[in-house]
């Protein structure tokens, strides 16, 4: 066996998951919940550390205005989940007591065009239960007097469940029950997969180790490298990895109240990190695919972009100092930049949880459970999550969310 990868414990598995990160071990951890499910699963993880994926590289927060009534739900169970997790977790006295920093996202437009979509994304969350208030500018200014907002028009926020919460505590107790209640981890990678003569299943998967695993369903949960493991079924997948640059900053003169994450109409976000320190990301203006290993800074960017925006609409953040930066990848959806799940309509055995475009984290419990549900019982249970199955692809049939970051 190559070293340092994992053999299998077994020649077979009810389920294979590729992908050990949130999407894989939320539904791993999800399976074990499922009071009819006892089969076998195995989780293949290409590196434990998880140091380059999109799970590690997060901001880490969640939000309730979207533009799609099914995502502000999915949010709310995220919410749900966050504040009750010990209770989710079945008392376990390690699953920490957690809630949600809610300094709220702060979204700023400068046009009336934008500031109608704000309007028309409202009446969407307060339909569905969110807390979504529209500012105005002077609203805006006696609630936070440090914005510089002499191009603004409206802005939208929401301080109910809506901010930071340790998605890393979540994601680690999941793996640990998870591990504990059966589920098996080995780290090692998918390099092939063999159909059935008919082509509508996959039989086995091959191991980079050697070992041919057979397989009763799949579950592609492999972030921005879903497109290649869906390439070893033959099947085409619209998910590339872009590159989402982030840094965490002090200012000089720290801002007297939380920061929202606020989301300039340039498309810079900005938010609260904690102690006078502040975390910002941006993308440039040119956004291609990237390699799956290219983590490269961008340091013109910051200079030449970034750091004038943020100086422009905070002026107290003229004077700032970064203390670390770093690149991760969006698993971007080039169809809709929506979550891709379900089975696909041809090769039935093969499940997609993939796509999500930077906003899984907060996705992750619903869409976890919801894949669950639907690997065991054939049904989402729980949430109605069948807009977002891959089926809408082959239908030519996006779903429109106009609150992507």
């Amino acid at each position: 066996m190559t070293a340092d990868l994992q053999a299998p414990n077994h020649a077979s598995y009810d389920i294979v998951i590729i992908g050990g990160a949130i999407m894989g071990s939320s539904t791993a951890w999800f399976l074990t919940e499922q009071k009819d499910f006892d089969g076998r699963v195995l989780v293949v993880e290409r590196d434990p550390t998880y140091q380059n994926s999109s799970t590690m590289h997060t901001n880490s927060c969640m939000r309730q205005q979207f533009s799609n009534e099914l995502n502000v739900r999915i949010s709310q169970f995220a919410a749900d989940f966050v504040k009750n997790l010990r209770s989710y977790m079945g008392g376990d006295e390690r699953a920490p007591n957690l809630s949600i920093h809610n300094f709220g996202y702060m979204y700023l437009a400068d046009n009336e065009g934008f500031a109608n979509v704000l309007r028309e994304n409202q009446k969407v969350q307060l339909a569905a239960g969110a807390a979504t208030k529209l500012m105005t500018p002077d609203d805006i200014r006696r609630d936070y007097p440090f914005y510089n907002l002499d191009d603004i028009v409206l802005g939208s926020i929401n301080l109910v469940d809506e901010g930071f919460w340790d998605g890393t505590a979540v994601f680690d107790c999941w793996r640990r029950q998870a591990r504990e209640r059966g589920v098996e981890y080995i780290r090692n990678e998918v390099v092939a997969m063999t159909k059935n003569p008919a082509g509508t299943r996959i039989e086995s998967v091959t191991l980079k180790s050697g070992e041919v695993v057979s397989c009763g369903k799949v579950l592609n949960a492999s972030g921005p490298r879903a497109a290649r493991t869906s390439a070893m079924a033959g099947i085409d997948l619209p998910v590339e990895p872009r590159k989402r640059f982030t840094w965490v900053f002090s200012a000089e003169k720290p801002l007297d109240r939380d920061l929202p994450l606020t989301i300039d109409p340039s498309g810079v976000h900005v938010r609260e990190y904690g102690g006078g320190t502040y975390q910002c990301g941006a993308h440039t203006a040119i956004d291609p695919a990237v390699d799956y290993d290219d983590f490269a800074m961008d340091h013109t960017l910051w200079e030449d972009h970034v750091w004038p925006i943020l100086a422009t609409r905070i002026p107290q953040f003229e004077a700032i100092k970064v203390q670390s930066e770093w690149a991760g990848h969006y698993a971007y959806n080039t169809f809709d930049q929506n979550a891709i799940m379900g089975p696909h309509t041809d090769v039935e055995n093969f499940f997609f949880l993939n796509g999500f475009s930077g906003h899984g984290l907060q996705q992750s419990p619903a869409m976890g459970r919801g894949t669950a549900e639907l690997l065991v019982h054939g049904e989402y249970r729980s949430l109605d999550l069948r807009p977002f199955d891959y089926e809408r692809l082959v239908l030519d049939r996006p779903i429109l969310e106009k609150a992507i970051i």
